[in-house]
C-alpha cells in the first residue's frame, strides 16, 4: 500500500519541496511532482537557481519519452498512467492526485496558508477514508524553513 506523509507548516512552499527534490534525487528516487501550471512553472525557475552549488535534473512535461525516463525528477500538472517512475509522487497541489496509489510514496507539502491548510485537511480525510494510514511531519518542530 502506497505511504502518505503529510509536511506541515512549510513557510515557502516551493523552497521546500526544492530541497526536499534535492534529498531524494540524492538518495536515488525518482520523483512526479504534481502541481498546478503556474506552480511548475515557478518550481522548474527554482530547480535551477535555489542553490549556487546544487542543481536538480528534471524535466517538464510534455517531454520525449527518453527524457522522461532519464530525468530523476519529472513535473507535471497530471501524472500520467504511463508514468515512468512510480516512486515518491509529490503533490504541490490542492487535491487528491489522480492515480496516486500507484506510487510507493505520497508527500503533500503543506504551507503556512490558511486555505492551504483548509484543502490539506480535506486531502487528509480523503486519505483516511481510502484507509491510509498518514504520518505527519511538522516543519514547525523541525526547525526546517
Amino acid at each position: 500500500m502506497t505511504e502518505v506523509a503529510f509536511h506541515f507548516n512549510a513557510p515557502d512552499k516551493l523552497a521546500y519541496a526544492c530541497r526536499l527534490l534535492r534529498k531524494a534525487v540524492a538518495a536515488g528516487s525518482k520523483v512526479v511532482v504534481t502541481a498546478p501550471a503556474d506552480a511548475l512553472a515557478r518550481l522548474d525557475t527554482l530547480l535551477w537557481t535555489f542553490s549556487q552549488t546544487d542543481f536538480v535534473a528534471h524535466v517538464r512535461q510534455p517531454a520525449e519519452p527518453g527524457a522522461l525516463a532519464a530525468s530523476p525528477v519529472v513535473l507535471t500538472e497530471t501524472p500520467a498512467q504511463d508514468q515512468p517512475h512510480r516512486q515518491v509522487l509529490l503533490n504541490l497541489g490542492t487535491q487528491l492526485p489522480a492515480g496516486f496509489d500507484r506510487y510507493q510514496r505520497v508527500i503533500e507539502v503543506v504551507s503556512l496558508d490558511d486555505e492551504d491548510r483548509q484543502l490539506a485537511r480535506g486531502r487528509w480525510k480523503q486519505y483516511t477514508e481510502l484507509g491510509y494510514t498518514i504520518v505527519r511531519h511538522d516543519l514547525n518542530l523541525k526547525g526546517a524553513s
